[in-house]
């Protein structure tokens, strides 16, 4: 039990938030640890978490917070780093909720050779994330953190969850089972990663978010980024990815310092605009499933292959496989014409396997639905 000098420091901490005030890093770290390590009730944890997200986090609160999750509550594995080691992934907390398009994109630049080590979760503000996605794919998402090494390093992507125990092991499975609203731990636990990337793309829910996480995202280590933040048509609501409905505005990392902010719209890479309810979720992690194996397939509809490539594409220009986005683009499109999205899809299925007989069924349904049968027959 907490002294009561402990308790009263911390909900001192709390009333500095609450009155809008910021904490220093060194402030954040301190408290974070204090939550990780379950040393303060859950009443204070989730005060403390509830009005740092009201406030908003500074850059410092941020970089604190991973602070302490990397310390305390992360297991890291070793991954070599011949290629660059690429993440993608949203914060989640927009207002716009499309399908899992980072999955579908980080397939696609897998496939054109890109090493993807992913760090996700499942849907805490939405109804369908990362995890459960995969895992209804048939991804193990509940193995160790060596196990996914070994899947990014002979098939070129993993997935590190990040709600499981065998990766974040002290404490972020307990929080995030217990809340389901959005937080710093969206963005400072995300950054979390067992193996950390080098380079990645980065979607967050609010354009005043870019300049913050793409600051936290170098002091912490990483060489070259993109953050991004799509807009809808009228430029009113926004998703942590890159849009083709409206414009998507860009701050850029790169490895000799600088920074760019700019703006890009889907006609800048040749890209025709959609509307939202062509790329929307439909909430149904089923239903999402189908979708994202037609996808990978390159059999889904035009909107839905134009958002997956156009965030594929981001990837390949980061991780330098292609001299832009537009060209990333491009590339994406030949993957999939040519089936490489798919294959990579089975490999990283062998690769990262649930062997399950429910979770083989459960696929050969899915691509089913797909449309998929035969091309996965004869696969499996």
């Amino acid at each position: 039990m907490e002294t009561d000098a402990a308790l009263k420091q911390f909900g001192q901490g709390i009333d500095r938030l609450i009155s809008r005030q910021d904490l220093s890093r060194a402030e954040c770290h301190a408290m974070f640890r204090q939550v990780l390590t379950d040393t303060q009730p859950d009443l204070h944890q989730g005060a403390f978490l509830a009005a740092l997200t009201a406030k908003g986090p500074t850059p410092s609160e941020v970089a604190g917070a991973w602070q302490a999750i990397v310390e305390l509550d992360t297991a890291t594995v070793e991954v070599s780093r011949d290629e660059p080691l690429v993440e993608n992934c949203g914060t989640g907390m927009d207002s716009l909720k499309t399908f899992n398009v980072s999955s579908a994109a980080a397939v696609v630049a897998a496939a054109g050779g890109v090493r993807m080590a992913r760090h996700g979760a499942r849907g805490l503000t939405s109804a369908c994330g990362t995890v459960d996605l995969l895992e209804a794919v048939g991804i193990a998402v509940d193995c160790d953190v060596a196990a996914v090494a070994r899947s990014i390093e002979t098939c070129g992507i993993g997935l590190f969850n990040g709600m499981s125990p065998r990766v974040h092991p002290r404490a972020l499975f307990r929080i995030l089972s217990q809340i389901r609203f959005g937080s710093i731990l969206n963005i400072a636990a995300s950054l979390a990663s067992p193996c950390r990337p080098s380079h990645a793309v980065r979607g967050v829910y609010a354009a005043d978010l870019l300049t913050p996480v793409s600051r936290v995202m170098r002091e912490i280590g990483y060489r070259r980024a993109i953050v991004v933040h799509g807009f809808d048509a009228e430029g009113c609501c926004g998703m942590d990815e890159l849009s083709t409905i409206g414009e998507t505005v860009i701050h850029e990392l790169h490895p000799d310092g600088r920074e760019d902010t700019y703006s890009l719209s889907p006609e800048d890479v040749g890209i025709r605009r959609a509307k939202f309810a062509d790329i929307a979720s439909t909430g149904d992690v089923r239903r999402e499933a189908v979708r994202f194996l037609k996808v990978v397939a390159g059999t889904a509809d035009r909107a839905s292959i134009d958002i997956a490539c156009l965030n594929a594409g981001a990837i390949l220009y980061v991780a330098g496989k292609a001299a832009t986005i537009a060209a990333g683009v491009e590339q994406s499109r030949e993957i999939l014409d040519t089936g490489r999205a798919l294959s990579k899809l089975y490999a990283w299925r062998e690769a990262q396997a649930d062997p399950g007989q429910a979770s083989l069924s459960r696929f050969n349904d899915i691509a089913r639905q797909a449309g998929l049968a035969d091309r996965v027959a004869q696969r499996l």
